[in-house]
């Protein structure tokens, strides 16, 4: 690894402890603009005020979401897209270059694979390729990997989590985000599949903030890097709290129950 990469590398996992907190705002593209990310200058200030080590989002919104004061936080942009309005969705492209990235100020960029998508190949190549331009820039790499396609059964089971993490990792990702597989010891066998951090996904909005937390404390227990969660960060009522205990299960080893006082404080 190039020093430069693994400078950038260092601004978004704590390099004390190999954990980090992301937070994906890269929603708009594709359902629209959501609820927590209308004004971005708010959402990324109150991130980086609960503790967040990065955010994530496309090129065009950095400009929005820049702002002048406060605390520095890690920048990650997103390179996939597609929109729900598609009929074919879950078929990822990409809408932007390494080169890009590093121009609006990145430290880190993201691709999203949809494995067993009928246009997976195209997904795969696309990974190739950024990752080959990450080596060239000492840039590193975020993989989202995702099984969905008309052959996934359980895309959550642990053998398809753990191939979704070892794809990323074998094509070149620095950071490999899948779902939780739901337990400690069936994430800790995907984890263990890894040689690079392996953080989780929010998945689906979650109503309870306890909920959040137990998810997150057993990944880490797993021996998970931490999360990359957006609306189930980001659309909380009191997110700022919420970020400050995800900050202590992440970086602090709290337990759930102090991270829950934490928020209902």
């Amino acid at each position: 690894m190039y020093l430069g990469k693994k400078i950038r590398l260092e601004r978004i996992i704590n390099r004390s402890n190999g954990r980090t907190i992301i937070v994906p705002m890269d929603h708009g593209v594709t359902i629209g603009a959501v609820e927590g990310l209308v004004d971005m200058r708010e959402a990324v200030n109150d991130m980086s005020r609960g503790g967040a080590d990065a955010v994530l989002m496309h090129k065009g919104l950095v400009r929005c979401g820049h702002r002048n004061a406060g605390s520095d936080i890690g920048l990650i942009i997103h390179l996939s897209a597609s929109t729900a309005m598609s009929p074919t969705g879950n078929t990822k492209t990409l809408v932007g270059t390494v080169e890009e990235a590093l121009k609006h100020g990145a430290d880190c960029v993201s691709v999203h694979v949809n494995l067993g998508d009928p246009h997976e190949r195209l997904m795969l190549a696309d990974l190739g390729r950024v990752a080959e331009a990450c080596d060239n820039w000492g840039i590193p790499l975020l993989a989202m990997m995702y099984a969905r396609g008309p052959q996934i059964s359980d895309p959550y089971a642990k053998d398809v989590v753990a191939h979704c993490a070892r794809v990323g990792v074998e094509l070149g990702a620095d950071i490999v985000k899948v779902p939780y597989s739901g337990s400690v010891d069936s994430f800790a066998d995907v984890v263990a599949a890894c040689c690079v951090p392996v953080v989780i996904a929010g998945g689906e909005f979650m109503n309870s903030t306890r909920q959040i937390l137990q998810m997150v404390h057993d990944s880490v227990m797993a021996g998970g890097a931490g999360i990359s969660v957006g609306r189930n960060v980001f659309q909380h009522p009191n997110r700022v709290a919420l970020v400050k205990a995800l900050r202590a299960i992440v970086h602090e080893d709290a337990t759930v129950e102090q991270a829950v006082r934490m928020v209902e404080e």
